[in-house]
């Protein structure tokens, strides 16, 4: 066989690394490729997915107008492992690359040190792919010696210490850095960004004094959290504010809220996100629309979006039910599982939920200045949107009533988000060192078996929680979340113990908010 006019064997193989995606992880794969006899064609193994086995015109148009030569006879690519389905666009430069090795068009003494991630294009070009990060991060892991991608993914998977990145725009540059006939230019890590700043401020709440200091409870510990009222209350307003007072992104958080944007190409600059993400999808949403999924690689939904930040459901009874109880495993387990066909893929989703509702259709029931028009069979259809179970995992639950005229009036500022983010921080900063080596960030995450061992109950503590499981009926799941809210008020006190104050305010949070108990007790 003959090719560029040198003469090769006739069976030729090539073995180099890919990279493929699985959630918001990246997997190497083998990529070896074999050049024998046959008709001329092009064909993958391993249990490549749909967008993998449509790359093999693509590939193949690409290294034709590349300048490079296509094996006349027989191309066989396996991916390995076989057990791992391969998905998304990113295996095209991993497969050219294999097939130029088997028919001897670039050197073998690299390609086993580097990884080969991107998407190409027909006329020979690397395009920009998701993903780059996660890709990464798995050949650092993985003790490799670089990375190459399109160019301009480059910045990004700079991001990575220890690793070289390599980024081309041309499938005939990665050639010529193999043989040792170009150079790649310099790569710096993207830029984090200006500090993350908001356009809003808690200070510009009117009143409100409970449902601010429920924020405050919700952001230290990381809690969910449910705003009932009439319109024009201020839930809204409130739910905006919350990114305001939590403490900034710590560069592990920062590295897996890019990853996230990263896989589902939402990336806005290549560099490192630092702003925690505040997510407020329409309540036409599906199920899938929150947790992820779709065809083809699996993109994270809203939920991991939301990881590390806010998730503000607006209007939380109009949202589909299902959507609603697919809620469930994210807020008790902080991941969320995506079932396809060929295996689950696990995307991260530890966020802070805020909700919002009216307590029903017209938003004026219990309101002393608007009187409700629902009739009773529409207040009761209106409540059974929330499952005693969903309700259940949120941990704060209040009524915000409308504001009286003097509070309008009133022209004096509130309490600044910085001072409060003081205290949020502080209090962050109590749980990181009380939970170190148990993989806990903050209260809302502790386990159930041992929330009674780190709560630290005070003597009256524990007779007043005697009496509330009593009088409040308080679920198993209930008492729990009632403990870690009161170990989060202790946190903000600066308190090692928890006490009966604490406590008794935890549990003023899980009482019903109206009077038709929409937000019951649980």
């Amino acid at each position: 066989m003959s090719v560029g006019g040198a003469r090769v064997p006739r069976t030729v193989y090539g073995r180099v690394i890919g990279v493929t995606l699985a959630g918001v992880r990246g997997r190497l794969v083998w990529v070896e490729a074999h050049v024998g006899r046959g008709l001329p064609a092009l064909v993958l193994t391993g249990l490549p997915g749909a967008a993998v086995t449509d790359s093999r015109d693509r590939v193949r148009a690409s290294v034709e107008n590349a300048g490079l030569v296509w094996p006349l006879r027989r191309v066989v690519v396996n991916l390995s492992p076989a057990n791992l389905r391969k998905e998304g666009p990113g295996m095209d430069l991993a497969i050219a690359m294999g097939v130029l090795a088997a028919s001897a068009q670039v050197p073998r003494e690299r390609l086993e040190r580097f990884a080969f991630y991107g998407e190409l294009s027909l006329r020979g070009g690397l395009v920009p792919t998701p993903g780059a990060l996660p890709a990464a991060i798995a050949a650092a892991r993985a003790g490799l010696e670089g990375l190459v991608v399109p160019l301009a993914n480059a910045p990004e998977a700079a991001l990575v210490e220890g690793l070289e990145v390599v980024g081309a725009e041309r499938l005939q540059d990665v050639a010529g850095f193999l043989r040792g006939t170009w150079s790649p230019p310099p790569v710096v890590a993207g830029e984090g960004g200006p500090p993350a700043s908001h356009p809003v401020d808690l200070a510009e709440v009117r009143g409100q004094a409970r449902a601010r200091r429920a924020l405050e409870v919700a952001a230290a510990g990381g809690h969910a959290l449910l705003l009932v009222g009439p319109p024009g209350a201020g839930k809204t307003m409130l739910a905006r504010r919350l990114p305001t007072i939590l403490p900034a992104l710590s560069r592990d958080e920062a590295l897996e809220v890019t990853q996230l944007r990263s896989v589902a190409g939402l990336l806005p600059r290549p560099g490192l996100i630092t702003a925690r993400p505040f997510r407020s999808p329409h309540h036409s949403i599906s199920a899938a629309g929150l947790l992820g999924g779709g065809s083809g690689l699996p993109r994270p939904g809203e939920v991991s979006l939301a990881h590390h930040g806010v998730l503000f459901l607006d209007e939380l009874t109009e949202f589909r039910r299902d959507a609603l109880e697919a809620l469930r495993q994210p807020l008790e387990d902080g991941r969320v599982v995506v079932a396809r066909a060929g295996g689950a893929v696990e995307f991260p989703a530890r966020f802070t939920l805020v909700a919002a509702a009216n307590p029903c259709p017209c938003g004026y029931l219990g309101d002393p200045r608007h009187a409700c028009r629902c009739p009773p069979n529409r207040v009761d259809a209106y409540r059974q949107k929330l499952s005693g179970p969903l309700l259940d995992r949120i941990d704060l639950r209040l009524a915000v009533p409308r504001l009286s005229r003097r509070e309008l009036l009133d022209e004096r500022e509130g309490e600044p988000s910085s001072s409060v983010r003081e205290r949020v921080a502080l209090a962050r900063e109590r749980q990181r060192y009380r939970y170190a080596g148990l993989g806990v960030g903050c209260n809302g995450q502790l386990p159930g078996p041992l929330v009674r061992r780190e709560a630290r109950l005070a003597p009256q503590a524990e007779r007043l929680l005697v009496e509330a499981v009593e009088g409040l009926g308080l679920t198993g799941r209930g008492f729990d979340r009632a403990l870690r809210v009161a170990r989060t008020i202790a946190d903000l006190a600066g308190s090692e113990r928890v006490e009966a104050d604490h406590l008794a305010e935890a549990l003023s949070y899980r009482a019903p908010v109206d009077e038709g108990g929409m937000a019951r007790a649980g």
